[in-house]
């Protein structure tokens, strides 16, 4: 018998797009439709809001001159990107773009705030954790950025957040390389930073001060094993849907890191299946009632790990969850 016990989520293709297209990072709007950067082709692209039945139709809107990784939304429809060579000069950018009153007959213009730190390695994932002030995963740089945001794209304050070992990564012994912190997620009712660290296969967490925003004290481990990517949190039913990238499964962990010891609890991909490829993150949809049921959740297709046939094309995906119902799966209270 299988030890995953965790109820099967139900998978729904919204959008497809060609083969080899490393799906990064994604944002989803009030209106449900989605932005989504497409790292190694530089591209961001549109999602329309999806109503079931057949695939909607993708749309690239922008081009960038380097790879485009993070996306937060700060305020409604103003959107900060990273923009930056993460595996050759690591010059790095930070972005701003303005969707208010757009159409997507029209072109977008993101503009460029700021160059990152000359000490920046690889800007990856991103969060807000205050109305102006965002958390940078630096996946080679093995460090979280703290940015305070100024209005009227004024220059940025950039400061070291955290620095720890958990953070680090292989050089040269994982090809292509494996980043070190890459997701960053604010669990605001319980006052923690979540983070991921693909290469060591670390989830790990740290307390924020909700008054400074800084770190306060060290990281905690919440689990190991899993080469997670980005993910989002269920702060209602106390779990974490964690997407494991090159493991080709969404893991559900709780965030009572003792209830974390036993067997892997999927919920998708374990037994595998050619719908989940290559999940490298999720959010939230933001519907009435979605937080915790619906998400999305970006697939690359195996562009970084691919299957033995090949790459195969890369989606954005719906994720319908099930109520996990008592205690958390695998676990006997």
């Amino acid at each position: 018998m299988s030890p995953n016990k965790a109820p099967q989520a139900r998978l729904t293709t919204v959008a497809t797009f060609p083969k080899k297209y490393f799906l990064e990072n994604l944002a989803v709007r009030s209106d449900n439709s989605v932005l989504i950067t497409a790292m190694n082709h530089h591209e961001l692209w549109f999602v329309p809001p999806f109503q079931g039945g057949d695939p909607v139709e993708a749309k690239c809107i922008h081009t960038f001159e380097h790879p485009v990784t993070g996306i937060v939304e700060v305020d409604q429809d103003i959107f900060y990107l990273l923009v930056g060579e993460l595996y050759t000069t690591h010059e790095a950018y930070l972005y701003s773009l303005d969707l208010r009153g757009w159409t997507t007959e029209s072109p977008v213009q993101p503009k460029e705030v700021c160059p990152f730190p000359k000490e920046t390695r690889g800007p990856n994932g991103c969060c807000l954790v205050g109305p102006r002030t965002m958390l940078v995963a630096d996946c080679f740089a093995s460090l979280i950025w703290r940015v305070d945001l100024k209005d009227d794209d004024a220059a940025p304050g950039f400061s070291v957040w955290l620095e720890h070992d958990s953070m680090g990564y292989f050089p040269g012994d994982m090809k292509p390389e494996q980043p070190g912190v890459n997701g960053v997620r604010y669990a605001q009712k319980s006052g923690y930073v979540y983070y991921t660290a693909t290469a060591k296969k670390l989830l790990m967490r740290v307390a924020i001060d909700p008054d400074t925003l800084d770190a306060k004290g060290g990281p905690e481990l919440v689990v190991a094993g899993r080469m997670g990517d980005d993910f989002c949190i269920d702060e209602e039913a106390e779990v974490i849907y964690l997407a494991t990238h090159r493991q080709n499964t969404i893991d559900v962990i709780s965030m009572n890191a003792g209830y974390n010891s036993g067997f892997t609890q999927s919920v998708a991909g374990d037994p595998f299946t050619e719908e989940l490829i290559g999940p490298s993150g999720g959010a939230w949809a933001r519907s009435e009632g979605d937080y915790g049921r619906r998400a999305f959740f970006i697939m690359d297709g195996g562009t970084a790990s691919p299957l033995p046939d090949g790459p195969h094309p890369a989606k954005l995906l719906q994720v319908e969850f099930q109520p996990l119902g008592g205690a958390f799966p695998g676990v006997t209270k």
